[in-house]
């Protein structure tokens, strides 16, 4: 095992030093480690969640195999937390990640508010659900820089093939991200960008885009866009060709929208 996975738990077991919260179920040079943490979800009303993660030899390099169980909520609702952390571990980069993949459990309130509401409520959210993912959307991102321009590009396109949604970089005087797909992925693409290190500062240290910014985001049919297609970067060095970028997309009209937010 790597040193910093066992700093990893070392940590952990301190965060998590309550009564029954942090277990070291496992340890062994062939198999790793494995570790067991007790959560409560969306607030100390809500159900504890019991997650099992267990870290291969190479981790971090590798993200861990998570399971996930609960007394308080369905089978299908443990499955569908444990595809959410999943699909998270693999965004992030090759850092210890446990603590901070909890951390995100508790932003699945959505995902457990099911079994505290009443089937009509149940319903409802879902059929707005299918509404949304049947229903393509176009949102335009405001970036606040960009350092490390390679590794943030390439975040940046791996998030838009994972999760289904084509793409535009714009870098000039104001970096802009076009997205068009189901409004739930972009969703996610703006909380990825908001909780994953994608960038680095002034200083070089490795961080997060906090001063991301959604400037408009609408159904597709509204925007006037024709669908994009893949991940694609431009650059522009003008307002002209700013303009000419929105144009060549068909969406003329979503940039008449968001240019009195643009920087001159």
């Amino acid at each position: 095992m790597s040193e910093a996975a066992f700093e990893e738990v070392s940590v952990l077991s301190s965060i998590y030093c309550g009564e029954g919260e942090f277990l070291l179920v496992q340890q062994s040079a062939q198999d790793g480690l494995m570790v067991q943490i007790n959560s409560t979800v969306g607030g100390e009303r809500g159900p504890d969640v019991r997650l099992l993660f267990q870290l291969h030899p190479r981790y971090p390099s590798c993200p861990p195999v998570i399971s996930v169980s609960s007394t308080g909520l369905s089978r299908s609702q443990c499955h569908d937390i444990r595809q959410k952390l999943l699909d998270q571990a693999a965004a992030l980069p090759p850092e210890p990640m446990v603590h901070q993949l909890v951390e995100w459990l508790q932003q699945c309130v959505e995902v457990t508010e099911n079994c505290r509401g009443n089937k009509e409520e149940d319903e409802a959210k879902e059929e707005g659900r299918k509404r949304d993912k049947e229903e393509e959307w176009t949102a335009v991102l405001s970036l606040d820089h960009i350092r490390s321009q390679n590794r943030y590009t390439s975040q940046l396109q791996r998030w838009t093939q994972q999760l289904q949604l084509g793409g535009r970089l714009l870098l000039g005087r104001s970096i802009l991200v076009i997205l068009q797909g189901a409004r739930p992925n972009i969703k996610e693409f703006c909380r990825l960008l908001r909780t994953v290190k994608v960038d680095v500062d002034s200083s070089g240290k490795k961080c997060k885009e906090r001063m991301m910014k959604v400037l408009t985001e609408s159904p597709t049919s509204s925007s006037g866009g024709h669908g994009l297609q893949g991940f694609v970067v431009m650059t522009y060095e003008s307002i002209p060709q700013l303009t000419a970028a929105f144009q060549e997309i068909n969406m003329t009209g979503l940039y008449q929208q968001i240019r009195p937010s643009l920087s001159d």
